[in-house]
């Protein structure tokens, strides 16, 4: 978490206008009795921390007394907490069937299947964050029908409208992958060339039905979102466009925001300036 930290500083050194997509999963733990609602608070309350470490969010007292026994310093906490980059972040939540669990007694947990869905832990996210947020992966198989790829789109695509409509700035919602995936199932801890008919395409890029399905998604709703979209749009600019004055001027202004941060934690290093384009000599 530390180096995802320092790398976005490094970034922001060169490009002071990037913007950071950190892709996280989004969970719940649902108790199954009265007897593990502790459990369930406790996990619940775990399930920020890669966000909360990022975003540098101040966690409670449960979860510091967590990190400093599993070894993290009073000081590197600090790190976190002093970063200030969640201006520059918009918040990547995954949503699978698998990521609401039920907790039993003894704290142990198993799948739960969709409970409260993308919507409501999506707004549970938020609302801790008040960040942007982009639905950054979800899939399911095409299953033994061949459609049931098809309608977790449908519902997923209905729960981003419904965040929209709700009035958390969603600004994307990606299906994971582009094609199938290789020994996905297996997190790839082992080379055993299993296809994961997962993608919108696959492995000979051939379109899926969810693939069509998506297509069609974008055609009959891209009028009437991209009306509602203006201020949801993310300023970000081709390589090719980094002499244009727009850019210069929307740099400038983030190079000032961004030494405006470095002056609150005290950091020492001098801003990198914007490197000026050298043009070539014309032609004698």
């Amino acid at each position: 978490m530390k180096a995802n930290v320092l790398a976005m500083r490094a970034i922001l050194e060169v490009r002071p206008d990037a913007i950071f997509i950190q892709s996280e999963s989004s969970e719940y733990f649902h108790a199954d009795s009265p007897e593990a609602v502790g459990r369930a608070e406790r996990f619940n309350s775990e399930r920020f921390l890669s966000l909360d470490l990022n975003y540098g969010h101040d966690v409670d007292a449960h979860t510091y007394r967590y990190l400093l026994e599993n070894g993290m310093t009073a000081e590197e906490y600090s790190f976190f907490l002093e970063s200030h980059l969640r201006r520059h972040c918009v918040m990547g939540t995954d949503y699978y069937q698998t990521n609401e669990h039920r907790v039993w007694a003894d704290g142990t947990t198993s799948g739960s299947g969709e409970v409260f869905g993308y919507h409501e832990i999506t707004r549970q996210y938020f609302n801790r964050y008040r960040l942007p947020v982009m639905h950054t992966e979800t899939n399911i198989s095409e299953g033994p029908n061949g459609d049931e790829a098809v309608y977790w789109l449908w519902k997923e695509w209905a729960n981003v409208l419904r965040i929209r409509n709700d009035g958390i700035p969603i600004v994307g919602f990606t299906w994971y992958s582009l094609t199938d995936q290789v020994d996905w199932d297996s997190a790839l801890r082992g080379n055993n060339g299993r296809i994961n008919p997962l993608g919108l395409y696959d492995l000979d890029r051939n379109p899926r039905a969810v693939g069509r399905a998506f297509k069609a998604l974008i055609a009959n709703w891209n009028k009437l979102l991209a009306t509602q979209s203006v201020c949801l749009a993310l300023p970000v600019f081709l390589p090719s466009q980094q002499d244009d004055a727009i850019v210069r001027a929307q740099q400038d202004y983030a190079r000032s925001l961004l030494s405006v941060d470095r002056v609150a934690e005290g950091w020492t290093e001098p801003l990198a300036a914007p490197q000026k384009a050298v043009e070539p000599d014309a032609p004698g």
